[in-house]
Formats: structure tokens, sequence, C-alpha cells
């Protein structure tokens, strides 16, 4: 080593500028697919290129998860690591429109200003297989899977009520309605539409989507919010007959409590409300309806503060009591869910009970507590109990009864056990522009028609005034010379679906396509995909723990069961990452606490973030983003810097001691990246760091500085790589090994330190013994329970215990 480089102070932008070129030139970050011997594949979630470009929140999900994909390269895998972006969709539109740009013009932009960040940020990206929904060679194939589908039967076109928002003129998921509001526009009020859209039959897959979940090793929030968006739930679907023999099915999961059914209940939009309204109710039903139509699916499942209904005049037979019941309309019940039908139990459901209170409508219990002299108040509903009220079941448990009522009611042609789920039939349709168009001609003579696959992909035409209106059709629908086709099959003048496909059936499939971004003839190649596939680990944000992956897995499967690919589950391994917050909050424009990761590139150099962010918490947590946090981390690479400067010769007795430590090192990072522990891993090399420092020699030998480099590596790539080359190495440091540990000097030395502030303990760390005092404030600095009690007050006095505590003293 030159005098001169051991004088070099760190430079990032210089360090990462040549880096950055170098791994390019050499191709580190790219290799032949076909050859992998041990294939990783480490994806991250699909972006959207938004013309704000990347936010912190987005730098912090792909670092952790680059992080990931680092370590298993040094660990010998053949690490996959490929970003796109998700450019169709909604947001892009609105944004377009809002600056007056065509979004044709407007993405390329936006992804250029996104790729030029992401390659920043020192991500082990092969660039050569990254994609764009929006260009055609994709969405072909986004079409091709629509199509797989239609020819399956589980793409089907009907009627449904759907969210509707008058400002962004499209549907709106669920999901995407706040409190009433549209999400994108939160002060416009959603109302409701019957529109004739395109679903995908999801329901069908909704057993098998719950089951799999068992055996996925994924974060437990993740499978649970998954297996209650399912929302199984056992049952029967018992039958109310009226007078002139209309039936109506209504599921429940108590049929024990049939006997105390005193009306029935539809939804609005229920195919028999017409046909069981009176003359004298039907100004009353009109009106009722036509206000329902203005609330959007989301407030009605939420349900209002007063109940509301309107009476249809006709009534139907209780089938356990034979007694007539009135049939009412009320919001609260949706037609998405069961039959669009409830029976009304009043004494033992809340909204049943205010609804009969209100509209002064009979209540009977027929339940009562098991054991218990004491009646609660009504409403009550226990399972624990007896039935009352209830005929020949006076007496039974309900736990019993359950299965008894609906065996007498079946053998009366009325009733029979069911399984009901809250899951719904996907819509994919969406009635604006920047979308791929759904891949269906319309004939007078044929009816719907598939486009041939030959003829993929339909192509999204340029369309100059591409703004939606109120009419709900799509703007496509203007374009005449597009609109008008010849039908496929009788070759006579036909038209196209004007509808665009929800952005989530581009995101649902693009795991698939990124091994075979080459392939013109075919979605995914064969070979690639039993060499690749499934995914072996996924990181991404539990924003998507639902629709995105509920789609995902549903495709998949559905192609499994086409013979189309040979696994069903496309994601091995999933973890949901935390939320970043800037100085406590929430990051917003409003707030004027938004960080650009560009701007903090600049001032410290991308590694600096890279292991600042890491630092701030548990990866799956998150953290709390502070300005005056990121020297902590400078310092310690520059110290780090320095040690690479200072090569030479350890005495033995130093020697010793360092490579202890250092092997408990090798073994504690090893286990926390593997585990996604970033924070505790990067606290393992501050304590060894700082036992280098601490020794009586002017020099260090490379043997204990080389795998320092090596652990410190997936968090600071470029760093990592300058320092190597500088200890005379020419190739990159990731086409080395991960050391190897000696389980005799890695013999655990971690110790629990308690946190106290003043004097009362409120914290309690899993940190490496030995740690010194500026290590463990670091880390209180970062944990949430201890600084509940310190946030915001002066910290007077510090009592530091080596291994045992650290006691805050604070004062406000």
């Amino acid at each position: 080593m030159t005098s001169e480089n051991q004088n070099n102070t760190y430079d990032p932008t210089a360090v990462e500028t040549k880096w950055r070129a170098r791994w390019d030139e050499r191709g580190t970050n790219s290799f032949d697919l076909a050859k992998a011997e041990k294939p990783f594949y480490n994806l991250m979630m699909f972006p959207y290129p938004s013309a704000e470009g990347l936010h912190i929140g987005n730098v912090f999900a792909f670092v952790g998860a680059d992080i990931h994909g680092r370590f298993k390269r040094l660990r010998g895998m053949n690490v996959f690591e490929p970003l796109g972006y998700d450019a169709f969709g909604i947001h892009s539109e609105n944004f377009a429109l809002k600056v007056n740009t065509h979004p044709a013009k407007l993405i390329p932009s936006n992804i250029r200003n996104f790729e030029e960040t992401l390659r920043r940020t020192g991500l082990m990206i092969d660039w050569n297989h990254s994609l764009a929904t929006t260009d055609p060679d994709y969405y072909k194939w986004t079409q091709w899977i629509f199509l797989q589908l239609y020819k399956a039967g589980l793409a089907v076109k009907g009627k449904a009520p759907v969210n509707w928002c008058p400002e962004c003129k499209t549907v709106l998921a669920n999901e995407q309605v706040i409190d009433g509001f549209c999400e994108r526009h939160p002060e416009t009020r959603v109302s409701q539409r019957i529109l004739e859209q395109w679903f995908f039959k999801i329901t069908d897959y909704a057993e098998r989507l719950l089951d799999n979940l068992e055996d996925l090793d994924w974060s437990d929030s993740t499978r649970a919010m998954q297996a209650n968006w399912i929302g199984k739930s056992h049952g029967a679907e018992l039958v109310f007959t009226t007078p002139i023999g209309k039936e109506i099915g209504v599921f429940t999961t108590r049929p024990d409590t049939v006997f105390g059914a005193t009306y029935l209940v539809l939804a609005p939009e229920h195919p028999l409300v017409e046909e069981l309204t009176t003359d004298e109710q039907q100004g009353d039903v009109t009106k009722y309806l036509r206000e329902t139509g203005k609330q959007d699916i989301v407030s009605r499942k939420v349900g209002s503060k007063e109940k509301t209904g309107v009476f249809t005049g006709s009534y139907a037979r209780n089938p356990a009591t034979n007694s007539s019941i009135p049939i009412w309309i009320a919001d609260y019940v949706l037609m998405e869910y069961g039959t669009g039908a409830i029976m009304a139990v009043p004494a033992h459901d809340d909204r049943d009970f205010e609804f009969a209170t209100k509209f002064k409508l009979p209540i009977v219990q027929v339940v009562e507590p098991a054991g218990s002299d004491e009646v609660p108040d009504l409403p009550f509903s226990i399972k624990d109990g007896t039935l009352v009220n209830s005929g020949q079941f006076d007496g039974t448990n309900c736990e019993e009864a359950i299965q008894k009522v609906t065996d007498w009611l079946a053998e009366q042609g009325a009733g029979e056990l069911k399984t009901q789920y809250r899951l719904h039939d996907w819509c994919i349709s969406r009635q604006r522009y920047w979308g791929p168009p759904i891949p269906m001609i319309y004939c007078d003579r044929c009816g719907s028609v598939p486009v041939p696959e030959k003829d993929l992909p339909v192509e999204l035409p340029f369309l100059e005034d591409f703004k939606p209106d109120e009419s709900g059709v799509s703007p496509l629908a203007r374009v005449e010379d597009w609109i008008n086709v010849e039908c496929p099959e009788c070759h006579g003048m036909a038209t196209r679906e004007t509808d665009v496909s929800d952005t989530f059936l581009d995101s649902a499939w693009y795991f698939l396509r990124y091994p075979s971004t080459d392939c013109a003839d075919k979605a995914f190649d064969d070979d690639l995909n039993t060499r690749w596939l499934p995914v072996s680990s996924y990181i991404g944000g539990n924003e998507h723990a639902v629709l995105h992956l509920m789609y995902s897995r549903f495709v998949t499967m559905v192609l499994k069961d086409l013979g189309l690919i040979d696994f069903e589950e496309p994601f091995l391994r999933f973890r949901a990452h935390g939320t970043i917050i800037k100085d406590g909050a929430k990051m917003s424009k409003s707030r004027g606490n938004v960080v650009v990761p560009d701007q903090y590139f600049d001032q410290w150099g991308a590694d600096t973030i890279r292991m600042y962010l890491m630092f701030l918490g548990p990866y799956q947590e998150g953290g709390d983003f502070r300005d005056d946090g990121i020297s902590g981390i400078r310092r310690f690479l520059d110290k780090i810097w320095k040690l690479v400067n200072e090569i030479g010769a350890t005495p033995d007795e130093e020697g010793v001691k360092f490579n202890r430590v250092l092997h408990q090192t090798i073994r504690k990072t090893a286990e926390d990246l593997d585990g996604l522990r970033y924070n505790t891993a990067i606290a393992a090399c501050m304590t060894y760091v700082n036992t280098l420092r601490n020794r009586t020699s002017s020099t260090v030998a490379a043997e204990f500085i080389e795998p320092l480099l090596i652990i410190v590596a997936p968090f600071v790539p470029h760093f990592a790589e300058e320092c190597w080359e500088r200890l005379g190495h020419n190739a990159s440091i990731f086409d080395e090994n991960w050391p190897v540990f000696d389980a005799d000097l890695a013999k655990d030395d971690e110790i629990q330190m308690v946190v106290q502030v003043n004097g009362k303990v409120r914290s309690k760390l899993q940190i490496p013994a030995g740690s010194d005092e500026a290590t463990v404030r670091a880390l209180v600095d970062n944990d949430d329970s201890a600084q509940k009690f310190i946030a915001g007050q002066q910290v007077r006095k510090v009592i530091f215990v080596a291994d045992r505590l650290i006691n805050m003293v604070v004062s406000g």
C-alpha cells in the first residue's frame, strides 16, 4: 500500500461513482441464468415510478432486500435480483392529467429518474432483466394470461355494484376507499354504481388459498391478513318462502337461533327487491334505493351510526316457526357476502337489535347462558348457552343445536350446512385509458369472442384526449378506428372491449417474466422456470399483504392447474418490512418532512444512508429517521477506513483476543443477516471495530480486517469494494465466501442489557458482551420502548455499567 493511499480520506462520492462504473464494466451483477448451480431468486416489490421519484421508504425496502441477497451471494448462492416498473394504472394517469402531459411521455421520463436513483443506491440489480408493464412486449403476455383464464371459464362478465369515484371517473377497489372518500381525492365522496365488468373467479380457489397458508414461510402478520381477507365461515343456508312461491336463501353461522328470526333483510341490490316490493311501498323503496346508491360499499360494510331501511310490503315464512315475518331492505346487508339476504335475530345481534328497536319489530330471546341464573341485557350473542323458545330444541346446547336444527330443516327442504367465504371475485375491469386493453371482441352474431393469441398484443392506441368522463365508459370507446374491428370468427363487423385491466393483474405475474425477459415467443421459459421458481425470498410491505400477494397466488395456482407451470405457490418465503417515519411523525408533504434520498446521497453517500437505515431499528418494524443520527454511521465507516490504512503486524497476545471477538462476530452477524436482524448485526460489527481500535500496537493484521470487510459488504457495497481493492485484491469482494467461524472461539458472549430511565426498567436489549457506552447509547436511541420515556426530554446524566445496565436520567 502506498503512502498516498494511507493518507487518503474516505470520499463517498468518488468511491461510489467508481464502483458503479466498475460493476457495469465487469458485469458483476449479471450471469447466465440457465447455468446457475445454486439459484436464489431474491425478489423485491414492484415499484410504481411516480413523478416524485424514489422516497426513503422505497430505499429502506429495497436496501433491506438487497442486503439479504448480497449475504446469500457471499454464502455461495447464485443470486438473481431483478427490478422493473409497475408503470400502468390510475396513479400514473391521474398525475399525467394533473401536469397536462401524456402518460406515454411522462412514464418513460419517470422511469429514467427512478433508475438513476436506484443505481445510486447500490443495489445488486441485474438490469439485463428489467421490464416495465407498459411495454407491449410485457402486456402482450398479461393479455395472454387473461385469455388462458377465459378459456378455463375463470374470466366471466357480469353486473355488480362497485365503488365509483366521480373525480377518478372509474371503479375503486374497497381498499382505495377511506371512510367513504377516495384515497386519491380525500374530499371526494365515493358512490355506488351497477356496472358490467370482467371478473376472475378467485372464489373458486378460496379454500386452497386458505389451506396453503399453513405451509408458507411468511410473516405471521401477513398470513393472518390473508386468512382474514378470505374470511371462511361455517354455517348453514336456510330457505324462507314467500306467499308467491319465491324462495329467499340466507346464510347464517347461527342456524340454532332461527326460532328468533323475526324479519328478513335484503341487500338493496338483491334480485328479488323489485318483485317483492308492493305497489303501496314502491315510492318509499325507490327513494331508499336512490339514497343507498350514493354510498360506497366500504362505508356500508363499516355501518352507519344510525340504521336505515325500508319495508318491501312483503312477508316470508320462517321455516322453523311457520310464522309470517316481514321482508325489509337495508344498506347494512351486502350482496357480495353470503346470499345478499339475512335472517334478523334481534335478541342476539347488535345490528339487528338496533334495527328492530328503531322500526319497532319483534324481539324474541331464544338463547340463555348455560349454568347462570342471571340473563344479560339484550342483545347478547353466546355459543355457550342453551336454546329457549325454540320448540322441541328447548334445552339443547347451542353448539349441538347448530347441527340438529339444520338437519331438521334439511328434512323439510329448508336448510343445509354450508361454508361461506368473505372473499369475492376479482373485478379486473377499469374504465380508464392507461392500462392494457382487455383482449375481447363483441360481435352481434357470435357474442363475446377472445382475440386470437396470434393477434396479441392488443396495443393501447395513442389518445391525445385521454380524460375520462362521467359515462362510466373508457376513453378508448372514442377511438373509432381502434374500437371497430373484424370478428375473428365470422369476419363481420365487431367492436373491441374498451375497458383496460386492473394494474393488479400486471403485478400478479411479473416474477414469472423476469427470468424470461429475452423470450419473445412465450411468457416464460419452462427450463428457466424449473431452475428459478418459485421465488426463494420476497421482501416487501404489508400494504400489499392482501391484494397483490393474493392475486399472485391465485394466478400461479391457475397456471399450475392449466399445466403451464409446475408449482402452485409463487413465494416460498415472504417477510414484511417495517415503516420509516421522520422525527417521530409519518412523512408527508404537508408536514415538510419527506426525505428525498438523492439529497442525502449527495451529502453522505449512499452507503452511509444504507447502513443508517438498517441501524434505525428492527427491519421488520422500521424506525425513526433523524438527521442527527447519520453522523454516527459515517464515523463508524471512517474507523474501518482508517483500520484498512493501518495494516501491519499484530502482537500474538492481542491476536488471541481479536480472534475470539472476530469469530463471535462472524457467527452473530450470519445469524442476524439470515433473520433480517440488521441493526444488531451492525452493533456486533461496531463492537468488533472498537476492539480492534483499542489495541496497543500501531498496526493490525489483514487477517482481522478482511473478514470484517466481507461482513459489512452487504450493507456498504461500494465502500467494501474500495477497501478490498486497497488491500491488494483484484476481484470483487462479492466473489468471496462468507468467513467461517470456529465454534469454540465463537461461544455465546451476548448479554442482556437492562435499560432504565430515571431508575425504572423500561427496556431490555440483547447485545454483544463488552459493548461500550457509545454503542449501547446508539441502540437505546433507536429502541422504541425506551424512547417513549426519553423523547423530548433532556438527558442530564448517564449511568453505565458494562454488560449490566444503562440508566438514563432525564428531565423535561
